[in-house]
């Protein structure tokens, strides 16, 4: 295991573009995608998936390439460095890539950057410990350091595997600290605490340096970002300020899901209201992109899940009305691409994904 990590020696050879896929990018514009766990990418499963994207407006998925736990979904290059963390849940990836490419489907592979069993397993010092060893969270999920610069190398790597492979576009998901971590911070140990520096600063950092890293291989990047971080100044806790993350991505995601909020713009139970809980997002997303000089791209991250565990009256079945209309508030409001998620590729049939 330790020659996982001696991937310094590997990166210099990442970093030179491979002029395949330096190309210009055809980017498709709306894009309106679905999220696919890397284990549906072949079978019965992704039949149905790529006849959901055939037979609709839809144009895109994102695919896990480096998944919540942390593992790498496909087999990479004998050489490389992540072959012991990796498995074979894509089982061709060239092959993924040309079945989509051949039905004008947008290639988006997601990363999970921070949330990490498996390196903080490997790297405790890379990691936050307590006293019982290495954090984790109720769930169970551990995370990796932010402020450690070699933690940003080795998903910046993995992003530069996935640009190899054929992936228009590279996703960062989980790009923050641990939920609620200035409260519990205090009884941690880890690399890099600085007073001189804020975690805001050092998930900032990672977003630029991994913005300039990719763009040798030709592909876009975009940062999946809570919505609740553009509705404040900023979330220091978790480390995500939504202008200087938007500043240096192409794309800005934000999870938008409306039963992911509390009461808000005057909305006491928004799972209910979908239409207006957008909507009202979606004026102050543009409020604060606006202010850019070159701001990015925006495609929210849309509800296609009933949030049972809400509780009576505080939540609805979501199905066909509840996904065309928090689409038709992104239109009122000008935004016009989208992702849909559900968790198990579970999506609602006959959406109208153009509802306008």
């Amino acid at each position: 295991m330790r020659k996982l990590f001696i991937f310094v020696i590997f990166l210099a050879g990442f970093l030179i573009p491979n002029s395949a896929h330096a190309t210009p990018l055809e980017y498709k514009s709306p894009v309106r995608g679905i999220y696919v766990q890397a284990a549906n990418t072949h079978g019965p499963k992704f039949n149905q998936l790529l006849n959901l994207v055939n037979q609709s407006d839809l144009n895109a998925m994102v695919i896990d390439v480096k998944d919540d736990h942390g593992t790498l979904t496909f087999r990479p290059p004998k050489d490389s460095p992540y072959q012991a963390i990796s498995q074979p849940y894509i089982k061709d990836p060239a092959k993924l890539i040309h079945t989509l490419i051949k039905h004008n489907i947008y290639p988006i592979a997601r990363i999970v950057v921070f949330k990490d069993n498996v390196l903080a397993k490997s790297r405790p010092d890379w990691s936050f410990k307590s006293a019982k060893g290495v954090w984790k969270n109720a769930r169970g999920d551990s995370f990796t350091n932010p402020f450690v610069k070699q933690v940003w190398d080795y998903n910046i790597g993995i992003a530069i595997e996935a640009a190899k492979i054929g992936f228009k576009e590279i996703q960062f998901d989980y790009v923050r600290f641990p939920e609620k971590f200035e409260t519990f911070e205090a009884s941690l140990q880890y690399m890099g605490q600085s007073k001189k520096k804020s975690r805001v600063s050092a998930v900032s950092e990672f977003v630029k340096t991994a913005h300039e890293s990719l763009k040798p291989y030709g592909v876009k990047m975009s940062v999946d970002i809570f919505g609740n971080a553009t509705v404040i100044p900023e979330a220091p806790g978790i480390g995500q300020n939504f202008s200087e993350i938007a500043k240096h991505v192409d794309v800005i995601s934000a999870m938008i899901y409306p039963s992911h909020w509390t009461g808000i713009f005057g909305i006491k139970k928004p799972d209910l209201e979908p239409y207006r809980l957008v909507s009202e997002y979606a004026k102050m997303e543009n409020f604060r992109l606006k202010k850019l000089s070159k701001p990015p791209i925006s495609r929210p991250w849309l509800q296609d899940f009933t949030a049972s565990y809400l509780g009576k009256g505080n939540y609805k079945v979501y199905g066909k009305k509840e996904i065309e209309d928090q689409i038709r508030a992104l239109n009122s409001q000008g935004i016009h691409e989208f992702l849909i998620w559900n968790a198990e590729n579970n999506y609602t049939p006959n959406v109208n994904y153009k509802p306008y």
